[in-house]
Protein backbone atom coordinates (compact mmCIF):
# COMPACT_ATOMS: atom_id res chain seq x y z
CA UNK A 1 0.00 0.00 0.00
CA UNK A 2 1.12 3.45 -1.11
CA UNK A 3 1.44 5.23 2.04
CA UNK A 4 4.12 8.45 2.12
CA UNK A 5 4.59 11.20 4.91
CA UNK A 6 3.01 13.77 4.60
CA UNK A 7 4.37 17.02 6.05
CA UNK A 8 1.63 19.63 6.89
CA UNK A 9 2.47 22.75 7.93
CA UNK A 10 0.01 25.18 9.16
CA UNK A 11 1.56 29.03 9.62
CA UNK A 12 -0.23 31.42 11.97
CA UNK A 13 -0.39 34.95 13.55
CA UNK A 14 -2.65 36.30 15.96
CA UNK A 15 -5.37 34.08 15.14
CA UNK A 16 -6.74 32.67 18.45
CA UNK A 17 -10.37 33.41 16.97
CA UNK A 18 -9.90 30.75 14.07
CA UNK A 19 -6.31 28.56 14.78
CA UNK A 20 -8.07 25.33 16.78
CA UNK A 21 -10.01 24.59 13.93
CA UNK A 22 -7.31 23.77 11.57
CA UNK A 23 -5.25 22.42 14.27
CA UNK A 24 -7.99 20.01 14.95
CA UNK A 25 -8.68 19.44 11.03
CA UNK A 26 -4.93 17.90 10.95
CA UNK A 27 -4.99 16.34 13.91
CA UNK A 28 -8.16 14.30 13.43
CA UNK A 29 -7.00 12.58 10.10
CA UNK A 30 -7.49 9.00 9.84
CA UNK A 31 -4.34 8.95 7.77
CA UNK A 32 -1.72 8.47 10.36
CA UNK A 33 1.80 9.08 8.90
CA UNK A 34 1.89 12.97 9.25
CA UNK A 35 4.38 15.25 10.15
CA UNK A 36 2.65 17.91 11.97
CA UNK A 37 4.49 21.57 11.81
CA UNK A 38 3.26 24.85 13.08
CA UNK A 39 5.03 28.12 12.65
CA UNK A 40 3.73 31.23 14.51
CA UNK A 41 4.86 34.74 14.50
CA UNK A 42 5.16 34.78 18.21
CA UNK A 43 1.62 35.62 18.54
CA UNK A 44 -0.01 37.76 21.96
CA UNK A 45 -3.34 37.02 21.31
CA UNK A 46 -3.64 33.64 22.70
CA UNK A 47 -2.80 31.91 19.92
CA UNK A 48 -0.27 30.48 21.59
CA UNK A 49 -2.23 29.13 24.83
CA UNK A 50 -4.92 27.34 22.00
CA UNK A 51 -1.67 25.76 20.12
CA UNK A 52 -0.02 24.52 23.49
CA UNK A 53 -3.14 22.65 24.18
CA UNK A 54 -2.24 20.10 21.11
CA UNK A 55 1.70 20.36 21.45
CA UNK A 56 1.69 16.35 22.17
CA UNK A 57 0.36 15.92 19.32
CA UNK A 58 1.98 18.23 17.31
CA UNK A 59 5.40 17.01 15.54
CA UNK A 60 7.47 21.01 15.66
CA UNK A 61 6.71 24.06 17.16
CA UNK A 62 8.53 27.76 16.70
CA UNK A 63 7.24 30.60 17.58
CA UNK A 64 9.65 33.61 16.84
CA UNK A 65 9.03 37.35 14.36
CA UNK A 66 9.01 36.73 10.76
CA UNK A 67 9.29 38.66 7.92
CA UNK A 68 5.90 37.93 6.91
CA UNK A 69 3.71 34.87 5.61
CA UNK A 70 6.43 33.61 3.03
CA UNK A 71 9.38 34.22 5.22
CA UNK A 72 7.35 31.72 7.97
CA UNK A 73 6.07 29.56 5.28
CA UNK A 74 9.83 28.86 4.38
CA UNK A 75 10.69 28.35 7.66
CA UNK A 76 7.87 25.19 7.73
CA UNK A 77 9.45 24.18 4.56
CA UNK A 78 13.04 23.88 6.17
CA UNK A 79 11.59 21.76 8.83
CA UNK A 80 9.58 19.66 7.14
CA UNK A 81 11.54 15.66 6.50
CA UNK A 82 8.01 14.55 4.94
CA UNK A 83 7.83 12.91 1.38
CA UNK A 84 5.08 15.43 0.35
CA UNK A 85 4.14 19.20 1.74
CA UNK A 86 0.64 20.56 2.34
CA UNK A 87 0.14 24.18 3.70
CA UNK A 88 -2.86 24.36 5.96
CA UNK A 89 -2.66 27.94 7.16
CA UNK A 90 -4.77 29.17 10.33
CA UNK A 91 -8.44 29.60 9.35
CA UNK A 92 -8.57 27.06 6.68
CA UNK A 93 -9.36 23.33 7.27
CA UNK A 94 -8.45 19.71 5.72
CA UNK A 95 -12.29 18.96 4.29
CA UNK A 96 -12.70 15.87 6.35
CA UNK A 97 -11.12 13.40 8.92
CA UNK A 98 -10.48 10.94 5.70
CA UNK A 99 -9.14 13.99 3.69
CA UNK A 100 -5.51 12.82 3.73
CA UNK A 101 -5.99 8.84 3.17
CA UNK A 102 -8.37 9.42 -0.06
CA UNK A 103 -5.47 11.80 -1.82
CA UNK A 104 -2.87 9.33 -1.59
CA UNK A 105 -5.15 6.44 -2.21
CA UNK A 106 -5.77 8.08 -5.72
CA UNK A 107 -3.01 7.23 -7.22
CA UNK A 108 0.88 6.04 -6.09
CA UNK A 109 3.65 8.08 -6.29
CA UNK A 110 2.37 11.38 -7.98
CA UNK A 111 4.67 14.29 -8.27
CA UNK A 112 1.44 16.59 -7.24
CA UNK A 113 -2.29 15.85 -6.25
CA UNK A 114 -5.03 18.15 -6.35
CA UNK A 115 -8.66 18.82 -5.24
CA UNK A 116 -11.56 20.92 -5.09
CA UNK A 117 -11.58 24.02 -2.64
CA UNK A 118 -15.08 25.02 -0.81
CA UNK A 119 -14.84 28.49 0.71
CA UNK A 120 -16.28 29.03 4.27
CA UNK A 121 -17.28 31.98 6.21
CA UNK A 122 -15.84 32.76 9.99
CA UNK A 123 -18.10 30.52 11.28
CA UNK A 124 -16.95 27.99 9.67
CA UNK A 125 -20.06 27.71 7.36
CA UNK A 126 -20.47 26.54 3.39
CA UNK A 127 -20.15 29.20 0.58
CA UNK A 128 -19.91 26.56 -1.82
CA UNK A 129 -17.02 26.15 -4.03
CA UNK A 130 -14.02 28.53 -4.99
CA UNK A 131 -15.19 30.45 -8.10
CA UNK A 132 -12.36 29.34 -10.05
CA UNK A 133 -12.98 25.71 -10.11
CA UNK A 134 -10.18 23.10 -10.42
CA UNK A 135 -9.25 22.06 -13.96
CA UNK A 136 -9.52 18.52 -14.98
CA UNK A 137 -6.26 18.46 -15.83
CA UNK A 138 -3.88 20.70 -13.94
CA UNK A 139 -0.24 22.25 -15.52
CA UNK A 140 1.87 24.94 -14.85
CA UNK A 141 -0.03 27.17 -17.44
CA UNK A 142 -3.23 26.25 -15.49
CA UNK A 143 -2.94 29.75 -13.83
CA UNK A 144 -3.19 31.85 -16.88
CA UNK A 145 -6.63 32.91 -15.98
CA UNK A 146 -6.37 32.83 -12.32
CA UNK A 147 -5.44 30.62 -9.06
CA UNK A 148 -7.38 27.93 -10.20
CA UNK A 149 -6.36 25.41 -7.31
CA UNK A 150 -5.64 26.80 -4.35
CA UNK A 151 -2.43 26.35 -1.88
CA UNK A 152 -4.51 24.34 0.45
CA UNK A 153 -5.49 21.66 -2.22
CA UNK A 154 -2.09 20.87 -3.43
CA UNK A 155 -0.07 18.25 -1.93
CA UNK A 156 3.68 18.40 -3.25
CA UNK A 157 6.17 15.86 -3.57
CA UNK A 158 9.24 17.53 -1.13
CA UNK A 159 12.22 16.56 -3.83
CA UNK A 160 10.30 19.41 -5.97
CA UNK A 161 9.84 22.16 -3.82
CA UNK A 162 11.99 25.23 -3.73
CA UNK A 163 11.61 28.34 -1.10
CA UNK A 164 8.92 31.11 -1.55
CA UNK A 165 10.42 33.92 -3.62
CA UNK A 166 10.33 36.91 -0.84
CA UNK A 167 10.01 39.54 -3.31
CA UNK A 168 6.27 38.64 -3.54
CA UNK A 169 4.26 39.97 -0.44
CA UNK A 170 0.69 38.52 -1.60
CA UNK A 171 1.04 36.43 -4.68
CA UNK A 172 4.19 34.21 -3.86
CA UNK A 173 2.20 30.74 -3.72
CA UNK A 174 0.91 31.36 -7.41
CA UNK A 175 4.62 31.88 -8.10
CA UNK A 176 5.71 28.98 -6.03
CA UNK A 177 2.87 26.56 -7.78
CA UNK A 178 3.66 27.20 -11.34
CA UNK A 179 7.60 26.73 -10.32
CA UNK A 180 6.48 23.20 -9.05
CA UNK A 181 4.07 22.47 -11.65
CA UNK A 182 6.85 23.20 -14.08
CA UNK A 183 9.18 20.52 -12.83
CA UNK A 184 6.18 17.55 -12.34
CA UNK A 185 5.72 14.35 -14.54
CA UNK A 186 2.89 13.09 -12.88
CA UNK A 187 0.14 15.41 -11.65
CA UNK A 188 -2.87 13.94 -10.11
CA UNK A 189 -6.55 15.08 -10.21
CA UNK A 190 -8.69 13.51 -6.90
CA UNK A 191 -11.74 14.60 -8.00
CA UNK A 192 -13.27 15.61 -4.50
CA UNK A 193 -13.35 18.44 -2.32
CA UNK A 194 -9.90 18.42 -0.11
CA UNK A 195 -9.95 21.17 1.54
CA UNK A 196 -11.48 24.76 3.38
CA UNK A 197 -10.80 27.92 2.53
CA UNK A 198 -11.45 30.90 4.70
CA UNK A 199 -12.54 34.20 2.45
CA UNK A 200 -10.37 36.80 3.25
CA UNK A 201 -7.09 37.11 4.47
CA UNK A 202 -3.78 39.63 2.84
CA UNK A 203 -4.72 38.88 -0.41
CA UNK A 204 -7.74 40.97 -0.05
CA UNK A 205 -7.01 43.69 2.25
CA UNK A 206 -4.69 44.71 -0.25
CA UNK A 207 -6.27 43.66 -3.34
CA UNK A 208 -4.29 45.68 -5.53
CA UNK A 209 -1.26 44.82 -4.50
CA UNK A 210 -1.69 41.72 -4.88
CA UNK A 211 -3.25 41.87 -8.79
CA UNK A 212 0.30 43.63 -9.09
CA UNK A 213 2.53 40.80 -7.66
CA UNK A 214 -0.04 38.55 -9.75
CA UNK A 215 0.22 40.41 -13.28
CA UNK A 216 4.18 40.41 -12.64
CA UNK A 217 4.29 36.93 -12.13
CA UNK A 218 2.09 35.79 -15.06
CA UNK A 219 4.18 37.87 -17.65
CA UNK A 220 7.38 36.32 -16.86
CA UNK A 221 5.98 32.57 -16.83
CA UNK A 222 3.35 33.48 -20.23
CA UNK A 223 4.76 36.66 -21.78
CA UNK A 224 3.21 39.95 -21.19
CA UNK A 225 0.56 39.86 -24.11
CA UNK A 226 -0.72 36.60 -23.58
CA UNK A 227 -0.70 38.07 -19.69
CA UNK A 228 -2.91 41.08 -20.95
CA UNK A 229 -5.43 39.32 -22.81
CA UNK A 230 -5.93 36.47 -20.23
CA UNK A 231 -6.73 39.20 -17.81
CA UNK A 232 -9.14 40.68 -19.79
CA UNK A 233 -10.39 37.48 -19.72
CA UNK A 234 -10.16 37.10 -16.03
CA UNK A 235 -12.13 40.32 -15.90
CA UNK A 236 -14.88 39.46 -18.35
CA UNK A 237 -15.46 36.22 -16.11
CA UNK A 238 -15.27 38.09 -12.90
CA UNK A 239 -17.77 40.57 -14.13
CA UNK A 240 -20.31 37.70 -15.60
CA UNK A 241 -19.90 35.82 -11.92
CA UNK A 242 -20.70 38.48 -9.97
CA UNK A 243 -23.54 39.79 -12.46
CA UNK A 244 -25.06 36.22 -12.43
CA UNK A 245 -24.79 35.06 -8.71
CA UNK A 246 -26.75 38.79 -7.82
CA UNK A 247 -29.53 38.01 -10.45
CA UNK A 248 -29.19 34.71 -8.47
CA UNK A 249 -29.87 36.46 -4.85
CA UNK A 250 -32.40 38.95 -6.27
Amino acid sequence: MFKPRLSVITVVYNNAQHIERTLLSVLNQTYTDIEYIVVDGASTDGTLDIINKYTDRITKVITEPDAGIYDAMNKGLTLATGDYVLFMNSGDELYSPQTVARVFAAADNADIYYGETEMINDKGESLGRRRHKAPAQFTWRSFKYGMSVSHQAIYIKRALIEPYDPQYQLSADIDWIIRTAQKAKTIVNVNQYVAKYLVGGQSKAKHHQSLQERFDIMRRYYGLLPTVFNHLVIAFNLGWYWLRNRRTND
